[in-house]
């Protein structure tokens, strides 16, 4: 894609992200959102390919009709109640409509069909944007209408995520669909503590995209995408497989590293909402995905590949890291000693 093409959308995307975001008109944030959706359209169709175009058409559908049911919420709550404000967003009916249509937006259990296969026809890069970037205004707006959503309705809604999303992605060989699984069962981390402490989702979801796009990053720069390509990766850049290997054990939540923080608050605040089974559950379900977390961090440390495999071993690219990719890296692996304070900052 011509560069200026490229900078254009990208530029549109920060924009459309920004209108949603800083809105406090729903029409405003709708506007936001469309923006958005018309910025990445271009960026997953760009190789042309039919998977890719069959994944940018998939996209538009879903959205469009999620960004409809999202005006059609605000109509309603305007209606009733004569207000246009997001924080003023109190009637049941378009509560229920509008946490239906963020579920659509973001991917959650039952509306997640989209996701993994959109995630699989776009190029990596785009897959980063995907899950991250596109992921924050509708988070955003979760989050401005946290005090008048349904709470039962998200704790269900979290815990089939985080259950399909650890269920799904352990037969999964295509990388770009495991980390759509992901991100399926992170969101369901985020969604089930929104109504009762905002901000932890906020936090769960900055850590979870400097996880994500440290890994995407990663991949992009030693280019696999497949679990047979990871495992003959290592002869190219040695040290960065190592660092890869811990930060799939990150994002998988284990102890000593970054992203055992938000598990760990998340928890904690359930049981102090008297939510001991649902932590209980949500806990039990997430081993799921520890699996393929494992299953991935094997596949990059194994030094000595099967036999069976048809890919020929690559030596080392000329190619020097990226400095983002070691911030990134050193942040998503290092930050539970600093938690406190990272605390103190949320």
């Amino acid at each position: 894609m011509n560069p200026q093409a490229n900078l254009i959308f990208i530029i549109n995307l920060l924009l459309g992200t920004t209108i949603t975001i800083s809105s406090n008109h729903w029409i405003m944030a709708w506007t936001g959102l469309e923006i958005n959706t018309l910025a990445i359209l271009p960026l997953i169709s760009k190789s042309h390919h039919p998977r890719a175009i069959e994944a940018a058409t998939k996209y538009f559908l879903t959205q469009s009709a999620a960004s409809a049911l999202v005006l059609f919420s605000s109509m309603t709550n305007a209606w009733h109640t004569g207000q246009w404000d997001i924080t003023q967003l109190t009637h049941p009916t378009s509560s229920l409509i509008l946490t239906s249509a963020i579920a659509m937006k973001l991917g959650l259990v039952p509306f997640h069909f989209w996701f993994p296969e959109v995630l699989q026809g776009s190029p990596l890069t785009t897959g980063l944007l995907l899950s991250t970037i596109m992921k924050l205004p509708p988070i955003a707006l979760l989050y401005m209408t946290s005090h008048s959503l349904n709470p039962t309705l998200l704790t269900t809604l979290a815990i089939l995520s985080t259950a399909l999303g650890g269920w799904m992605g352990l037969n999964q060989t295509q990388i770009r669909k495991v980390l759509a699984f992901s991100s399926i069962s992170h969101l369901g981390w985020m969604a089930i503590i929104i109504v009762y402490n905002p901000k932890l989702t906020l936090l769960n979801f900055y850590l979870y995209a400097m996880m994500t796009a440290t890994i995407f990053l990663t991949l992009n720069t030693i280019k696999v995408l497949k679990l047979s390509t990871l495992m003959t990766a290592w002869t190219k850049i040695p040290s960065l497989n190592a660092m890869l290997l811990l930060t799939l054990l990150s994002l998988a939540g284990l102890p000593p590293l970054t992203g055992f923080l938000p598990k760990w608050l998340i928890i904690q605040e359930l049981t102090k909402q008297d939510m001991a089974p649902a932590a209980t559950l949500i806990s039990l379900l997430s081993l799921l995905s520890l699996f393929f977390y494992l299953r991935l961090a094997y596949c990059t440390a194994i030094t000595l590949p099967p036999h069976t495999t048809n890919h020929m071993k690559q030596w080392r690219t000329n190619k020097s890291t990226n400095i983002m990719i070691a911030i990134l890296t050193t942040m998503s692996v290092m930050l539970l000693p600093i938690s406190p304070m990272i605390l103190t900052i949320v």
